[in-house]
């Protein structure tokens, strides 16, 4: 897809490691003006390292944590200032939390992942709705898991979370069905992330998917050509029917 993003600009937040730091960089090399939200200062500067060595343009850096919910506020303000517009959002940052029976979870620890997960994509679609809309094709696309779905024990602060997200998400896709903004999500399945590491701390990294591996099927939802709205895309099946990417029209699998 090198070339194909030419103009385009696209915020990723969680985009200093994993899933957010590879879409961020293809995106990048893809000819986007990337809009980099992390924590880490000095994870976002080797970001726009790797975007400029591989031919893109100088990264805007935006060193916070989502749950500051007024800076996401004001970065919607700095995004309209300089651009007019937005065209391309992937809410990647996410927080596992604690796995541990639902009595047990810390209301700080419940409080966060909430937070992270859900309440900080609505402040994201608060603030950055109305920038999408000015976009000729806006595009959005939010980090989902199957914990949403298979209420798996000591899972329940992600497993809530998440599917308050799917929730969220779909609503919002219904709400702009007749717009030229598109909303979907990703579920891309086990991942070589810190996430998983603690969630499975006895796996064999190399056993799952690396974090590029998902880079290129996540921008395929980000095309102005892509007209999925509300769908929720599992890569890992994706990648298990043949490694076939999907479909840049049909591609739902909820």
């Amino acid at each position: 897809m090198a070339g194909s993003f030419a103009g385009r600009v696209a915020v990723v937040t969680g985009a200093t490691r994993g899933i957010g730091w590879s879409v961020a960089e293809a995106l990048g090399a893809a000819g986007a003006h990337v809009v980099a939200v992390g924590r880490t200062v000095g994870a976002l500067e080797e970001l726009d390292d790797a975007i400029q060595a591989k031919g893109g343009e100088s990264a805007t850096l935006v060193p916070i944590d989502v749950t500051d919910y007024d800076a996401l506020d004001r970065l919607g303000g700095a995004i309209y200032e300089r651009f007019g517009r937005l065209d391309i959002l992937v809410g990647n940052a996410g927080m596992l939390g604690q796995l541990s029976p639902m009595g047990h979870i810390p209301p700080k620890v419940w409080d966060q992942v909430i937070g992270t997960n859900l309440t900080a994509n609505w402040r994201l679609i608060r603030s950055l709705d109305p920038l999408l809309r000015q976009s000729e094709a806006g595009r959005a696309v939010f980090l989902t898991s199957d914990h949403a779905h298979t209420a798996e024990p000591f899972w329940g602060a992600l497993a809530a979370s998440k599917a308050g997200l799917d929730a969220l998400v779909k609503t919002y896709a219904n709400e702009i069905a007749h717009t030229s903004v598109r909303a979907n999500l990703v579920d891309p399945g086990p991942t070589r992330t810190q996430f998983r590491a603690r969630a499975y701390p006895g796996e064999d990294p190399e056993t799952v998917a690396p974090p590029s591996g998902h880079a290129q099927a996540i921008l395929a939802l980000l095309t102005p050509e892509c007209d999925a709205n509300g769908e929720t895309i599992s890569l890992a099946r994706k990648m298990a029917d043949d490694g076939v990417l999907p479909s840049q029209r049909t591609i739902g699998l909820a």
